[in-house]
């Protein structure tokens, strides 16, 4: 009886996964697709003790124990929340009290509190075994404050003459110059520049990586970024490089967009959009200039970096503490815009529980995997929404209604149109749009609340609750599927018919 019973219910779960659930099928995976979580390596997860040399968690400044182990552990973790791409700090070896990984002594060894090179590759292999690429931060503008090459006669020509940066807008300083007191390479050098080809190169063919963050890019010729960015993409197809220059002015980093860098974090946007949800009430117009904007400027404008925060800024759960606002919401209102707009979403770690910290090395603290789920929750779901909806990703952008924090804007991709309602007010709006900005005589089905709003008379109208957001999808009008009703009436009392005759044979048994 038990074995007929399990079958029974096995079928009963293969008919219902395959019904149609109208999600679009996705094509090959590209680059815009990709959601990116970012963590430190000493700051996320002890893995294993054996490399915990001159640990002091109680020090801001010292190591804390995180290391390759400890991020294989936490992949599923990861995955579940939707994230599809991992960027890692440096894991080269590194100066004393190089935790972060900056700090660099030798381009071809792993630093020893994080494990060996091999453990690196187990954490790049078993990455890619659940569809997760790997994204490893490379510095080529300095090296430690101490390597042993500044006091070596034969290297002398491999850096620039130590000279602070004075004026931060002469761009000779900032390439020449030592950026923090740190040994600046001098990369028009040929056997410097062989070295750094070389060794990021290696890295690729060695542990078969996926991509770059580039570090300090701005203070680095350009002429040097075009040659970097054709030597690596040589060794491995689709690989991605996303640079760092730290610079309001889009103009100015779009110098760099010519030399071969696929994208960058993009700090234009990250200035705007700290603004607009530290707070509720105010206005999100200047994120969807900035977006129109990047598509004149960047040659891929999808494939940029939008971020909250990150290891070098404030915690952005800090600005809502300071505004006295709930840092949950807060930062539910910012992931709904991040996950839906045109770009590559990156989540630094501990974002996902709220974690608080000020500047450096405030915002880098240890990771904590004890936390309210709620936010966590949230994440996946919308996570989840952008690995299904290819719009989300793919799609164009139009803005459809703003008005002091209240914003509508769809993205279409071929045959798929999605709607984003993000309330960032303090009252319940209500929006209404015409058939001049969505086809008439359909409908908005919403995946975050399940909402559903069906065109009348040319118009649809949305009510969003104050602080809250909406994914909608648009879609032929269902009505009552009254074919489906029946079917599914029929199957749950064939269940139940089933069942009881299933219960008086084993009460006759019994008998």
């Amino acid at each position: 009886m038990k074995k007929r019973l399990t079958t029974f219910i096995l079928f009963m779960f293969l008919l219902f996964s395959a019904l149609p659930v109208g999600a679009v099928e996705k094509e090959g995976r590209k680059w815009q697709d990709e959601t990116i979580y970012f963590l430190m390596v000493d700051r996320f997860n002890n893995g294993d003790n054996s490399n915990d040399f001159d640990v002091d968690m109680q020090d801001p400044k010292a190591y804390h124990g995180g290391d390759f182990q400890g991020i294989i552990d936490r992949l599923d973790y990861i995955k579940d929340m939707g994230f599809t791409a991992i960027w890692l700090t440096p894991v080269f070896d590194n100066a004393d009290k190089g935790y972060h990984g900056y700090w660099i002594k030798d381009f071809y060894k792993t630093e020893e509190h994080f494990g060996s090179v091999d453990k690196f590759k187990e954490l790049v292999k078993e990455a890619h075994k659940r569809d997760i690429k790997i994204i490893l931060d490379f510095v080529v503008n300095h090296v430690a404050p101490d390597h042993e090459w500044v006091n070596d006669p034969a290297k002398k020509n491999w850096f620039h003459e130590k000279q602070d940066i004075i004026d931060w807008n002469d761009q000779n300083q900032m390439e020449n110059n030592w950026l923090y007191g740190l040994p600046d390479l001098a990369q028009e050098n040929p056997e410097t520049r062989k070295y750094l080809l070389d060794a990021a190169k290696w890295w690729i063919e060695e542990t078969d990586i996926d991509g770059y963050r580039l570090d300090t890019v701005r203070h680095v010729p350009v002429d040097f970024w075009s040659e970097f960015s054709k030597e690596v993409k040589s060794v491995k197809k689709d690989f991605y490089l996303i640079g760092e220059v730290w610079s309001s002015d889009p103009n100015y980093i779009a110098k760099y967009d010519k030399a071969g860098i696929d994208g960058f974090v993009d700090y234009p946007l990250n200035d705007h959009l700290r603004t607009a949800f530290a707070k509720p009430d105010q206005t999100l117009d200047w994120l969807f200039t900035t977006a129109k904007r990047n598509e004149v400027i960047y040659e891929n404008p999808e494939l940029m970096g939008n971020f909250m925060d990150n290891h070098d800024t404030a915690r952005f759960t800090q600005d809502a503490v300071q505004n006295r606002q709930h840092p949950g919401t807060r930062w539910k209102m910012a992931l709904s815009y991040l996950y839906t707009a045109p770009g590559i979403p990156i989540v630094y770690y501990g974002s996902e529980i709220a974690m608080n910290g000020g500047d450096d090395p405030d915002n880098r603290r240890q990771m904590s995997f004890r936390a309210d789920k709620e936010l966590i929750d949230y994440i996946t779901k919308i996570g989840e929404l952008r690995n299904q909806l290819p719009s989300l990703t793919r799609g164009d952008f139009e803005m459809l209604y703003e008005k002091k924090g209240m914003a509508v804007f769809k993205r279409t991709y071929k045959d798929e149109t999605s709607v984003i309602a993000i309330n960032n007010t303090s009252n319940t709006q209500n929006i209404t749009l015409t058939a001049d900005q969505l086809a008439d005589d359909k409908e908005l089905r919403g995946l975050l609340a399940n909402d559903l709003v069906r065109s009348k008379d040319g118009e649809y109208k949305l009510s969003i609750d104050r602080e809250k957001a909406e994914i909608y999808v648009l879609a032929e009008k269902t009505g009552l599927n009254i074919p489906y009703m029946v079917a599914m009436g029929t199957v749950y009392a064939a269940f139940i018919i089933f069942f009881f005759m299933l219960l008086r044979r084993a009460r006759r048994k019994n008998s």
